[in-house]
């Protein structure tokens, strides 16, 4: 028969479970919401300014954005400050987010996603609206998969992690090396296919890294603060995870305006 010391102990152990499967859901439905928060931006802008440069490129009027202002945001080495722009944010947010309040780092946040907005405008006059569309929804599906996985695992993926990141330190080469060298037709499609397979792997992995790294804040008793925080950078890589496996994925499934 069980003492009442051991059933209180096992009591106690079971609502302290409970307690951090609670925190650890809560801490999970902000990155999640953080993220999605930014992916609306960055659809938002990219869409309104898309859709105005297509007009432009088709010679039709514009709707919000004055055709000047689109010749010089795309058409001059402008471009390439809006290209690069979203990049230097994401080195300066990782290197500054601890001396920021969580207000600031979340207003960082933000505009770094509109930044990326203007960044990928350019697919709106590129790709049809349906096959954007179409691979937003592919996307979604294989990142949700890949996160949920990498939620409810036991597998310890910490072991994918410098794998993944020369995986990605690779595409960028090839990337580089295509455009400027070899402009091989078949390369950007292998490029592409190793793209998505990384940045799914790279979810799975990060959802896993942003649940471990709560529960050792927790178990540490760090301030809310730098658990919110947390969360932002959270939502940041993840975010991250989902744009480039969409980019990747549009480069199989786009359909090119004619």
């Amino acid at each position: 028969m069980a003492t009442p010391n051991y059933v209180r102990s096992q009591t106690m152990d079971r609502a302290r479970a409970a307690e951090i499967d609670a925190g650890l859901r809560a801490h999970m439905t902000t990155v999640y919401g953080l993220m999605t928060g930014a992916m609306i931006i960055t659809a938002l802008v990219a869409y309104v300014i898309g859709t105005d440069l297509n007009a432009m490129m088709d010679g039709q009027g514009t709707t919000l954005i004055p055709e000047g202002v689109l010749s010089a945001m795309y058409g001059s080495p402008l471009r390439w400050l809006i290209i690069l722009s979203p990049l230097a944010v994401v080195f300066g947010f990782g290197a500054m987010i601890n001396r920021m309040s969580v207000a600031t780092a979340q207003t960082v946040f933000w505009t770094f996603a509109g930044l990326m907005g203007l960044s990928i405008a350019s697919i709106f006059a590129i790709y049809t609206g349906i096959s954007i569309a179409q691979t937003f929804v592919a996307t979604a599906a294989g990142f949700g998969a890949m996160s949920i996985y990498g939620y409810t695992t036991q597998k310890d993926l910490s072991g994918w992690g410098s794998f993944l990141i020369m995986g990605v330190v690779g595409l960028i080469v090839a990337s580089l090396l295509n455009m400027f060298l070899f402009e091989s037709g078949a390369l950007p499609w292998a490029i592409s296919l190793i793209g998505v397979l990384i940045f799914a792997g790279l979810t799975a992995y990060d959802t896993q890294s942003i649940k471990n790294q709560y529960l050792q804040m927790r178990d540490a008793s760090s301030e809310a603060a730098t658990i919110d925080k947390a969360a932002t950078m959270g939502a940041l890589r993840l975010y991250l995870d989902f744009i480039n496996m969409f980019m990747f994925l549009l480069q199989f499934m786009g359909m090119q305006q004619e």
